[in-house]
């Protein structure tokens, strides 16, 4: 597919990560209240001010789990005509004062997270940490190659790109210490991820051809995460209070209608699947992906650039086993991909990774160094599809790292 065009300023230049092939959804606010508004080119329109030709109701309220949950044949017709209003001179003159320059606007959560979960399904990052732990010989669960392997987060930690996070305080343990301390984390981190998510639910299992259809778009997605909290409290059931500091999204939903053109296969199965999760076609997308550090007065660097094609599960398949055991799936429910790395260091989703668990820590072009994220760094985390002259971009997923807050009176050292 080539370049479809626009009459509005922005939206046909190479470079944009809005083009009319795109048409994210996000809400936004400019002084004038919360709207829900489709991005272009420069602007963002406010949907509920045009001729939509749908029910009024569906954007009554300041997020898109409405028109989610209305279902596929909505998800068409409306794309269908904003790429008419939006595409068409002839409109023009009706669409054009609904539009508001993007640089005016605050953006705000597009959509209101049912629930959460977070897989770890990327072979080449589970490698990596399971070859950090337990040796390369025995670095994947025996599990890993036959399950999409995940927890269930807290749906309460999801924030909006631009929101500041805390560092966390947890219970750490040293290796050398007999019990764990009460503390503020020291082993903060980042992890690379894409979330897919649910907009019309379920009941029962489903199919994975099903929950490919289910699935209404795809943000960026930054699942924080404090490694040293995590190494004491994982044991016996997984990440607790490791993972639920914040996971930062960025604020378009990129339809996975615009995302059709760039449909990879998922990986070579080392090992077989089971019937269940075989697929009816190319389930993954060609996404290149890239993590920035800025530190805090600092220039941004790009620390790492890798493909949401290194996922070994589709978010089809992760959809399809989450039901496998008759779990209901909500509108507005949020898959974390899990981890994204490449093979290569300077393709890796997380600086456990990047610093091998921070035997080797990451110079910074300016000067320093990072094993794991410090007070004031600004992580930013962008995405794009790149096509034939035009990008299918999601824009950006940021957040900055604030000091842990002060010990409370009520901790008595």
């Amino acid at each position: 597919m080539s370049l479809m065009t626009s009459w509005v300023a922005g939206a046909n230049a190479p470079d944009c990560d809005f083009p009319l092939n795109n048409l994210p959804y996000g809400v936004f606010e400019d002084g004038k209240g919360a709207r829900m508004g489709v991005a272009i080119g420069d602007y963002v329109l406010d949907v509920g001010a045009v001729d939509h030709r749908l029910d009024p109701a569906l954007f009554a309220a300041p997020s898109w789990n409405a028109v989610m949950a209305a279902g596929p044949e909505v998800w068409a017709a409306l794309r269908a005509r904003l790429i008419e209003l939006l595409g068409d001179e002839a409109h023009r003159a009706a669409v054009e004062p609904g539009l508001v320059p993007l640089a005016e606007v605050a953006l705000l959560m597009p959509f209101a997270v049912t629930e959460y979960t977070d897989f770890y399904a990327a072979k080449n990052h589970a490698f990596n940490v399971g070859s950090m732990f337990r040796g390369p010989e025995n670095a994947l669960p025996p599990n890993w190659l036959s399950i999409p392997v995940g927890y269930n987060g807290r749906a309460s930690s999801v924030v909006v790109s631009g929101a500041e996070v805390r560092r966390p305080w947890g219970q750490l343990k040293a290796p050398d210490a007999e019990l764990p301390e009460f503390a503020p984390c020291r082993r903060f981190d980042l992890e690379l991820e894409m979330g897919a998510i649910v907009g019309t639910p379920s009941e029962g299992m489903v199919s994975v051809a099903q929950a490919d259809e289910m699935i209404f778009g795809y943000v960026l997605l930054n699942d924080w995460s404090a490694r040293d909290i995590q190494a004491w409290e994982y044991q016996p059931l997984g990440p607790f209070q490791s993972k639920a500091t914040a996971t930062t999204i960025s604020p378009w939903i990129v339809t996975a209608a615009a995302l059709a053109p760039f449909r990879i296969s998922t990986p070579e199965r080392e090992r077989e699947l089971l019937p269940y999760l075989s697929e009816p076609g190319p389930m993954l997308y060609d996404i290149a992906l890239e993590v920035a550090l800025a530190p805090e007065g600092g220039e941004e660097v790009v620390i790492s650039r890798t493909n949401y094609s290194e996922m070994y599960y589709s978010a089809a398949q992760q959809l399809c086993h989450h039901t496998s055991s008759g779990c209901a799936m909500r509108t507005g429910d949020l898959l974390g991909s899990g981890t994204i790395s490449g093979t290569t260091r300077d393709s890796r989703g997380s600086l456990l990774e990047m610093s091998w668990g921070g035997k080797e820590p990451l110079a910074l072009p300016g000067g320093g160094a990072r094993s794991f994220l410090e007070d004031g760094d600004t992580l930013t985390l962008r995405g794009a599809a790149q096509g034939d002259g035009y990008r299918i971009g999601f824009g950006e997923s940021t957040g900055k790292v604030l000091p842990a807050v002060p010990q409370p009176d009520w901790i008595k050292d």
